[in-house]
């Protein structure tokens, strides 16, 4: 029998912005030149997120260069806008390279826990061309002197203030951390200031040395295992909100892709598996999504989107199960 072939869409939107493939390469070092990212463009990534700049970094300069008795406040002042204006010039730099060398999306990303010192920032990263901003907010609830509702104030502050001052689509990528998941993404959708959530952000895991006892670092990349993670929070939510959902952590090959776009997902973001192999592996999750959109005659990614969510299927309370003994208790 001849095989039938029908064009295919595996176009979709991130941010609101239309993007070629649903692969979003993640903020890391695979983006921080202007060469690497056209690679990116060359092995058809959707769209990139640019190294993120970290207030730690600005705050650590300042205090690496300056010397002096601290009681010179000019002198501090003078250094620390020194420093700040140099991480700045390098990184407005790499967002204007980036724009006159690729044609896809460039997202630039701030990673910050506070909403006084970048804002100012982020308007000239959308001067210089960026064509939304990503806010990795990265709050881990440590501190047990604060409340849920202390680390929530977190996000609506640094939102509420950078949405005042630019005009670009927003994305937040954040953690899984919450007692109120569900309710906390709710309430900043309902701001509509964020135009797209990135669940989620990836934490360095501390380990500890039992012979030298000290403390390591663990698991710095995702494991193919971990697309689980986002899949059960990106279906619950699907359906749910004006934001788009776009999944990050262990999406590693076609397959926990397409899983989560049947979970509700517009598109994913990878890191790991490139920095594991290469910028041409993208072509080759691409080509397996392609390969199973053929086979189950899908013409573009809206013909199975949000498929599996939890509104859609006959069970939906298998995304909400969490105890697994009540199952599996006779194996273990």
């Amino acid at each position: 029998m001849q095989k039938i072939y029908f064009s295919m869409d595996i176009s979709t939107t991130y941010n609101g912005l239309k993007i070629k493939t649903p692969i979003i390469i993640g903020s890391s070092g695979l983006t921080n030149t202007v060469e690497k990212n056209q690679t990116l463009e060359e092995n058809n990534a959707g769209a990139i997120v640019l190294k993120s700049i970290f207030e730690e970094q600005i705050n650590f300069e300042v205090n690496k260069n300056f010397s002096g008795d601290f009681f010179h406040t000019e002198a501090f002042d003078y250094i620390k806008n020194s420093v700040e204006n140099q991480k700045v010039y390098e990184y407005l730099n790499l967002i204007e390279g980036t724009k006159k060398n690729i044609n896809i999306p460039v997202i630039a990303s701030i990673n910050c826990n506070t909403s006084n010192l970048w804002t100012d920032f982020a308007v000239k990263i959308q001067n210089s061309g960026a064509d939304a901003i990503e806010l990795n907010i990265s709050n881990l609830p440590s501190n047990i002197e604060k409340s849920s509702s202390d680390y929530e104030k977190i996000y609506f502050d640094i939102i509420s203030k950078l949405f005042q001052k630019v005009n670009i689509p927003l994305s937040l990528k954040m953690n899984q951390f919450s007692a109120g998941l569900s309710n906390l993404i709710r309430k900043i959708d309902y701001t509509k200031a964020i135009k797209s959530f990135v669940l989620f952000n990836r934490f360095y895991s501390p380990d500890i040395d039992i012979e030298n006892f000290k403390i390591n670092y663990s698991n710095v990349f995702s494991s193919d295992k971990d697309y689980t993670i986002p899949l059960r929070w990106v279906a619950l939510l699907s359906g749910k909100l004006q934001a788009e959902l776009i999944s990050s952590t262990g999406i590693h090959n076609a397959e926990s892709l397409i899983k989560q776009i049947l979970a509700g997902a517009n598109a994913v973001q990878i890191v790991s598996v490139i920095y594991e192999n290469n910028p041409k592996y993208i072509n080759v999750i691409l080509d397996g999504l392609k390969n199973w959109m053929r086979a189950h005659n899908m013409k573009s990614l809206k013909d199975f989107k949000g498929k599996m969510n939890y509104s859609s299927i006959k069970n939906p309370s298998d995304f909400e199960r969490i105890q697994f003994m009540k199952y599996y208790g006779g194996i273990i």
